[in-house]
Order: structure tokens, then C-alpha cells, then sequence
């Protein structure tokens, strides 16, 4: 690749048929803007110089870019009045930061063209470089080219014009070879031609295509490099057009993963982010989506029915019908059905949260379980621990969070609530019922009920006439009661 390498990246349009407060280029495809998708296409060309040209919303938009990418230059456009005048603003920036005039080549990308690819820009701009063109067009072949500009070359395969659906001729809109609108330049030619773009056309902007012309009346070399996937190249302007490069981009993830190795057993309702890892042998069951900068290791199993996003999965877990969210789940570790593991939820190698439970900023210990229909929140709990069903880690006291603290090898029972902040410890059990709000010794077996009490006849005595009166009257008839010594009042 040219060590002298400019990329503009165009990102001033409002995107008014987006209806969205969110500017266009911000809207995300599969876990990333659709901007950041086409910084990393950039990034892979190596440029010297990247420069964004914003202007709507250019504080949220510029923000965004710079964390992306911190060297950027951003230019602001700010009437946007075509390409030209985009253009024409990121060389003026590029001059005054450098003091001199831009050198080598110039490559023009667009901020909603998420499917882009850096192999297929660092093919473009070698193929521009290589024919010693003065303009270069990124060009397709469309089986259904109505809308697109055509891309009119000469015997000799030259390129004469780009001619805008609206403008062309009969035999002009048979043509299949499209303009995708990226475009490389010779950096000295497109400085001399920027000044003489007008903007006489209906609309009264000023074009970047123009460049073409401009080009051959200098008697300059015009070419296009035809991409084999022309997807590539699809921008957004509406939410509809957005899903179907969604749903491009995610079966193009999928399918990427699947050759890698993973086992996907419906392609069609698994979503899978650009920056998701998965190693080989993962499998992932219908209805599964792995979102933002999850992790998951060899021999997982994911699914079905199961979000998860910037989690960390272990070797040889299992998810299923789980949703988590910012959550590490340790190797050979089991979760679910129906958990709902939130951020902060730590589970070790061969731990268990089961059916119907919640987490959150919990650590549970290597073969610790939490294994029904209970809230953890806010916890510590050590290695070999089992939590009993139904129990609450009650962590809030109205006014600040407070932390819990179980210790290895404890046997909590059912229904137990315990009260924050306290701690039990190594060994420490726990009876049915329980209220804990104190810390219980190593060992120790905490109780908080009094003894039980039957109160003898209280249904036929309180509810005469209701069918539990005449359940237990008849029951009563067929053997007398047992004198339990229970209080009869």
C-alpha cells in the first residue's frame, strides 16, 4: 500500500428519511455504528491521514469519530450543498493542518456504507495507484441498476462520464455498471479540479462526479475498478434500508463463523455482533443473539433463546434461555433456564445459577450453586456453597446498596432473606425460613422461627360452610386427631 494515503470520510448529511434524532451515520448494524464499521474498513488501508467531514449534529457526531479514532481530523461543512463542497472543505483542512498541499493519493468513503470492507479498499486504492489514474471509481455491476448512476465507458474501456439515472439516454440505462460513489484521486488533480466544480444542475450543488469530466477534458486516465461484491458499497438513508444491510451484514458474520468452526443450528434467528469472539466448537442454538464484546469459549454451548451481551463465557458452559449482560461465567459452568444474570455477576469453574434466578454484582465461588428462584444481589458467596431456593439477598436498605458475604462450603436452606450487610461463614448452615441479620460463626447453624403451633379445629371453627371446612370435617370424621400437644384455641 502508498505510504501517502488520504481517506475523507463524508458524515455531514443529516439523514432526514432516517425521522430519527439520531444523525445517520450513528445508527448501529450489528453492534457498531454504521461510521465506525467504515473506519475500520479504513483503518485497513494504513493511511497517513484520515479526515471526517461533519456538519449536522457535529458535536455528537464528531465526538463519536474522535473516541473511535483519535488522530482524525474532522472538517465541518456547514451548509452541505453537495459532495464537491464536502470535499473541497477536507483538503482546505488537511492544508491548514499540514501547511503544505496534500501529496499522493486521495480515496473519498461515505459514513453509511457499514458492509464496506478493508480488503476490498486496500484492493481499490492498488489498482488505482497502479494504472496512474487521475480518478478512480469504485464501480459494481447491478443485475437491476434503476436509480444508480451509470458508469459509460468508451471502446477501449476507458471511463468517459458517469451519468446520473435522470440523465441518461435509453441505451445509457441498459448499462449494468453502477457508481457506487467512492472514489480515488491523484491528490494534485483533485486539488486543481475542486475550484471548478459548479453547481448549475437542478438542484444547485456541487458534484464530485463532475471530477470525471474535468479529467478527461484535461486529456487525464479515468478508470473503475469493478467489485466483486457489490453490497459492499449499500448505503443506508431509511430504517428500512438499514435492516436489510443489518441482515446482510449479520448472515455475512454468521456464515464467517460457521467456516470458522462454530456450529450454528438456525442461521436465520442467531445474531451475532462484528466484535463477538467464538472458538471453535462453540455451539449456538436457535434464538440466540451475542451482542457487543462477548467472549465465548471452546465447547460452549449458547442457547436456545438466550441474549447476551459483553459477556464473558468459559470453556465448556452452558446458557440456556439465560439473558446477561456485562456478566463472566467460569468454564464448565451451567445457567439457566430463565436467569437474568446483570452486570457484575461473576459465576466460577463449574458453578450453577439455575432456573428463574437473578444477579447482580455477584461473585459465586468455583462449584458454588444458586440453583432456584432467587435474587442475588450484591454478594459474595465462596467455593462449594449451595444457595437454597427461594432466597433473597436482600441488598438495599432504602437509602445505600450493602454487600453479603457467604463463605466456602455453607448450606444455606429454603426461603431464606439475608439481610445486608452480613456475613456467614466457612461451613455455616442455615435453617428453612430464615432471616439473617447477623453474621453466623463458621460452622454455625442459624434459626430465626419460633417452634411450630397447629391450631387444632380452626378451619371448621373460622370457615363453617366453605369446601375447606368440609375437606377437613370429613377427614376428622375418619380418624380421630392426634394429640400433638399442639394449642387447640
Amino acid at each position: 500500500m502508498p505510504s501517502n494515503l488520504t481517506v475523507i470520510v463524508l458524515a455531514a448529511g443529516g439523514g432526514t428519511r432516517m425521522k430519527s434524532k439520531t444523525m445517520k451515520v450513528l445508527h448501529p448494524v450489528a453492534g457498531r455504528s454504521m461510521i465506525a464499521h467504515v473506519l475500520a474498513a479504513v483503518q485497513a488501508t494504513e493511511p497517513r491521514r484520515v479526515v471526517a467531514v461533519v456538519g449536522h449534529q457535529r458535536e455528537q457526531v464528531g465526538a463519536h469519530i474522535q473516541a473511535l479514532l483519535p488522530d482524525i481530523l474532522l472538517a465541518v461543512q456547514e451548509e452541505q450543498c453537495g459532495t464537491g463542497d464536502a470535499v473541497r472543505v477536507a483538503v482546505e483542512a488537511l492544508v491548514a493542518s499540514t501547511s503544505g498541499p496534500v501529496e499522493g493519493t486521495v480515496v473519498v468513503a461515505y459514513g453509511d456504507t457499514p458492509l464496506l470492507e478493508g480488503d476490498s479498499l486496500r484492493a481499490f486504492v492498488a489498482e488505482h495507484e497502479a494504472a496512474e489514474r487521475a480518478v478512480s471509481i469504485l464501480s459494481g455491476e447491478l443485475a437491476n441498476p434503476f436509480g444508480y448512476g451509470r458508469v459509460v465507458r468508451d471502446d477501449d474501456g476507458d471511463v468517459v462520464a458517469i451519468v446520473e439515472e435522470k440523465d441518461a439516454t435509453v441505451d445509457q440505462r441498459e448499462i449494468h455498471e453502477i457508481n457506487s460513489g467512492i472514489l480515488a484521486f491523484e491528490a494534485g488533480f483533485l486539488a486543481d479540479a475542486l475550484p471548478r466544480i459548479g453547481n448549475d444542475n437542478a438542484k444547485g450543488e456541487y458534484y464530485l462526479t463532475d471530477t470525471v469530466q474535468i479529467a478527461r477534458d484535461a486529456g487525464l486516465t479515468v478508470g473503475a475498478w469493478v467489485i466483486d461484491d457489490v453490497m459492499q458499497t449499500e448505503g443506508a438513508n431509511d430504517r428500512v434500508q438499514l435492516a436489510d444491510l443489518g441482515r446482510e451484514l449479520n448472515r455475512r458474520i454468521v456464515t464467517r463463523w460457521m467456516r470458522d468452526g462454530v456450529t450454528v443450528m438456525d442461521p436465520a434467528t442467531t445474531w451475532i455482533d462484528a466484535d463477538v469472539v467464538l472458538a471453535p466448537d462453540v455451539t449456538i442454538l436457535p434464538g440466540t443473539q451475542l451482542l457487543g464484546a462477548t467472549v465465548v469459549g471452546e465447547d460452549a454451548v449458547i442457547g436456545p433463546d438466550t441474549t447476551l451481551k459483553d459477556c464473558e463465557i468459559g470453556v465448556g458452559a452452558r446458557m440456556v434461555r439465560t439473558h446477561g449482560e456485562l456478566a463472566v461465567i467460569g468454564d464448565a459452568a451451567n445457567v439457566g433456564p430463565y436467569s437474568y444474570l446483570r452486570p457484575g455477576t461473576r459465576l466460577g469453574v463449574g458453578g450453577k445459577i439455575g432456573g428463574f434466578v437473578e444477579t447482580k454484582n455477584a461473585d459465586i465461588g468455583d462449584g458454588a450453586k444458586v440453583p432456584h428462584l432467587s435474587y442475588v444481589g450484591d454478594a459474595e458467596i465462596g467455593q462449594g456453597t449451595n444457595i437454597g431456593a427461594g432466597t433473597i439477598f436482600a441488598n438495599y436498605d432504602g437509602v445505600a446498596k450493602h454487600r453479603t458475604r457467604i463463605g466456602r462450603h455453607a448450606k444455606t436452606a429454603s426461603n431464606n432473606t439475608f439481610v445486608a450487610p452480613v456475613e456467614v461463614g466457612d461451613g455455616a448452615g442455615t435453617g428453612a425460613g430464615t432471616v439473617v441479620r447477623r453474621d453466623v460463626p463458621p460452622g454455625a447453624l442459624a434459626v430465626s422461627s419460633g417452634p411450630q403451633r397447629n391450631l387444632v379445629g380452626w378451619t371448621v371453627r373460622r370457615r363453617p360452610g366453605t369446601a375447606q371446612a368440609e375437606a377437613a370435617e370429613a377427614a376428622l370424621a375418619e380418624s380421630d386427631p392426634v394429640d400433638d400437644g399442639s394449642d387447640d384455641q
